[in-house]
């Protein structure tokens, strides 16, 4: 049964980890919750980050016998609630990690926060309104 408390995994490929661990822990903050390299075949290597004790986390996957290409689309959204106009020093520092400031798809995005592409083209959008 889902309940308020029941934990989220969003797992997504990556093409490099290491990047990914750039933007989402160095430029946005989150740490590193668990981190494997493939050591048989089938195995992938994995960076999982979140907020510590948190209810979710990021899934990064990169296969290397298979590594899969990223393929998100322009609503492939992560939106983070902040309640306030995001920090340009936060934004800075996400492009400084190797993302990349984007127009979003939606207007309303624009108009409510900003958004930035990951290396590997997923955006992440920093919305000045609250949840609920």
């Amino acid at each position: 049964m889902i309940t308020p408390t029941t934990h989220v995994r969003v797992a997504r490929p990556s093409r490099d980890l290491a990047a990914a661990e750039r933007f989402y822990v160095g430029g946005l903050g989150l740490a590193v919750l668990w981190r494997s390299t493939a050591s048989e075949p089938g195995e992938h290597d994995l960076l999982m980050v979140g907020p510590r004790d948190g209810g979710w986390h990021f899934e990064l996957t990169r296969d290397p016998a298979a590594p899969l290409d990223p393929t998100p689309t322009v609503d492939d959204l992560f939106v983070v609630y902040l309640g306030e106009p995001p920090d340009e020093a936060l934004v800075e520092r996400l492009v400084e990690a190797g993302g990349t400031r984007v127009a979003s798809h939606n207007p309303y995005w624009d108009e409510y926060g900003v958004t930035v592409e990951d290396p590997d083209g997923y955006r992440l959008v920093l919305c000045s309104r609250t949840w609920g």
